[in-house]
């Protein structure tokens, strides 16, 4: 534990931030797949990696840095991006600058970074250093994991090799090339509760599996991998704006194939057809997102010939978040590693309950706080620390008799109070139940409310039952 006098501080820190939480979001999307450049060509990744910074910590954090250097010109945020390969200087890298958006997030993105053929890794992360332009260091931050492939594969998909498959769930990207050359590239995104064709930046969407007889109010989703043939629906992850049903068909030489019914590969050519239409398929024109409708072939039943801007390029994307807060604390150091937490565990129960915090960038100058109440915590590695549940009485004598579930925040504090928050929480629930020497009343009326709230209050305990929410 920390000592007295430092929890002590720590705790009026919390408290103030739980009251008015000053976050600094760091959210990095990219594809999940990279196609490998041979020779002296360079295929750039597409769609570019983007990072977002959001949360208003980052004002709060820039007028502090404003205030203490007495100029504009040293709160600004800029970065790198680069691979992760070893000896990795910032000549290899791409430098960010980040503009203000209309709702407020800073934005950038790589739109120069590729893998070269002299790599023989099949897979690595991208890897972010941000800083102020006063050369003070945020911190570093990494992507997941992207695979390298040589190229889109043209064979037909087995489910045994699961790897270059789209599942129901997953979250893709999907742009368009007008006659395959890269400046023309357009991304499938949404602008003003509206699909938009953009040049600059890219939505990712989730994509799901849905039941073909069914009326667009109700769309019961399923489970598998996506097929052409397929009704799916797109929804995009940022905003929450849907697509009608459509059926996702496969394109070859300009033409949708009507009878294709194996599974989806990454980069693979596509089309959508909204369900119940004539012929009428997603398409752009210039920035806009139109619907197209596709030309009968005479000669071929199970074909229909599309545009050019009604042949898109799918292709899934991961999405890591990093977030912390610097408002409240001293911090002369980077702000990483940020731990991440991916699931709890819950052990015991009673005067004896312990829960393991499972997850990423753990070190052992983190402690787990309930809310304003730190626990005892013990580092195991780094992707697990354990931690003593503290009794629900630590939260004030209110909570004694506890009568009604309360719920907590659960965060990660490091030493010198930069906080971790989570979308975690824990919550204590009351399990009733006879305290032993206790004398119960045998005569209680049916219609006595409170005589019944004593009793229970009287004969409740404490016990820890845990929900996550994600």
């Amino acid at each position: 534990r920390s000592n007295p006098y430092q929890a002590s501080l720590l705790q009026d820190s919390v408290r103030r931030y739980l009251q008015l939480p000053a976050d600094q979001t760091v959210l990095i999307l990219h594809a999940k797949v990279a196609q490998k450049s041979y020779g002296n060509e360079k295929r750039f990744f597409c769609p570019p990696p983007c990072v977002y910074l959001s949360g208003p910590g980052w004002k709060l954090k820039q007028e502090q840095i404003k205030a203490r250097d007495l100029g504009e010109a040293g709160f600004r945020v800029c970065g790198y991006m680069g691979l992760d390969s070893m000896g990795s200087s910032l000549m290899e890298t791409q430098k960010l600058s980040f503009e203000e958006q209309p709702d407020a997030k800073g934005f950038s993105c790589a739109k120069a970074l590729y893998i070269s053929d002299t790599d023989k890794r099949k897979h690595f992360r991208l890897v972010l250093k941000l800083f102020f332009s006063n050369g003070q260091e945020i911190g570093t931050f990494h992507s997941k994991l992207i695979k390298v492939i040589s190229k889109p594969s043209q064979k037909k998909q087995s489910l045994k090799n699961t790897d270059l498959c789209i599942s129901s769930g997953s979250k893709v990207s999907l742009f368009n090339r007008l006659r395959s050359q890269t400046v023309s590239t357009r991304y499938l995104s949404v602008e003003g509760g509206a699909f938009i064709a953009s040049a600059r930046q890219w939505a990712a969407f989730t994509l799901h599996l849905a039941e073909e007889r069914c009326a667009r109010s109700e769309f019961p989703l399923r489970e598998g991998y996506i097929r052409y043939g397929s009704v799916v629906q797109l929804v995009c992850t940022a905003t929450g704006v849907t697509l009608p049903p459509l059926i996702i068909r496969k394109v070859m030489k300009q033409y949708a194939m009507l009878d294709v019914d194996e599974p989806i590969s990454q980069l693979h050519k596509c089309a959508f057809q909204l369900q119940g239409s004539d012929r009428m398929y997603l398409c752009l024109s210039t920035d806009k997102v139109i619907q197209f409708q596709a030309s009968p072939c005479p000669k071929e039943a199970n074909r229909e010939l599309l545009n050019d801007g009604s042949c898109w390029t799918i292709i899934s994307t991961e999405t890591v978040e990093y977030t912390f807060s610097e408002s409240l604390a001293c911090v002369r150091e980077p702000v990483s590693p940020v731990p991440l937490i991916a699931a709890l565990q819950l052990t015991g129960g009673g005067d004896v309950a312990m829960l393991e915090v499972q997850g990423e960038y753990f070190h052992a100058h983190l402690k787990v706080w309930f809310g304003d109440v730190e626990a005892e915590t013990m580092y195991r590695s780094p992707k697990s620390l354990v931690c003593v549940v503290p009794d629900v009485s630590a939260f004030g004598s209110d909570w004694r008799w506890l009568r009604y579930p309360i719920t907590v925040p659960l965060l990660l504090i490091r030493d010198d109070g930069l906080i971790y928050s989570s979308s975690f929480t824990f919550t204590y629930t009351p399990e009733q139940s006879c305290i032993p020497g206790q004398q119960v009343l045998s005569d209680v009326p049916q219609d006595s409310d409170k005589l019944l709230d004593s009793i229970h209050q009287e004969f409740t305990r404490t016990n820890f039952h845990l929900f996550m929410q994600t």
